[in-house]
């Protein structure tokens, strides 16, 4: 398996947490686009609380800009709600602006972050997906992510480091 590179941006995520949340969302009943901008929500928050672990980032005030008033709609995925705005196209995870994410560039970032491998990984995690009810999937999908995930160091030199995926740890997470 070739490796795939992790970010060293907080703010771009990385392509297995990507691509595991998107499969994910997709079990859950969301169309593709609303998947992939969820999944970039779920594993940019995943990676800006690491930099903030590792002393990379510093604790920003969660609220960015001003909100609208009101209850603000918002979509639970791998254990982070995850702000959404209604767009022509349907449900898109919101970004701090309030813009709607670009599920494009998400899909782009995770063919070029797997190459000529995307096919054989996401059915991987289709599988294991598909394993579990939907609401199960949901509640214990970020622990079977932490169980296939690439192993990195734990502490500031894996920040960015490459790392290699293993299929055969995503076919026996569920075990």
């Amino acid at each position: 398996m070739r490796n795939h590179g992790q970010s060293s941006d907080p703010r771009e995520p990385r392509p297995v947490l990507t691509l595991w949340a998107a499969v994910v969302a997709e079990r859950l009943g969301h169309p593709p686009d609303t998947a992939l901008s969820l999944a970039s929500a779920v594993a940019g928050t995943a990676a800006r609380a690491k930099a903030r672990r590792l002393g990379l980032a510093e604790e920003q005030d969660e609220a960015g800009p001003a909100k609208p008033d009101g209850p603000r709609r918002t979509v639970r995925l791998l254990g982070r709600e995850i702000p959404v705005v209604a767009t022509p196209d349907g449900l898109l995870a919101a970004e701090p602006d309030g813009k709607p994410a670009k599920p494009g560039a998400v899909a782009a970032y995770v063919a070029r972050a797997f190459g000529d491998r995307l096919a054989e990984v996401r059915a991987a995690m289709e599988a294991l997906a598909a394993g579990l009810a939907p609401e199960e999937l949901n509640r214990t999908g970020f622990r079977l992510y932490a169980a296939f995930r690439p192993e990195v160091p734990p502490d500031v030199t894996g920040w960015g480091a490459k790392a290699v995926l293993d299929l055969d740890r995503i076919r026996s997470a569920a075990g």
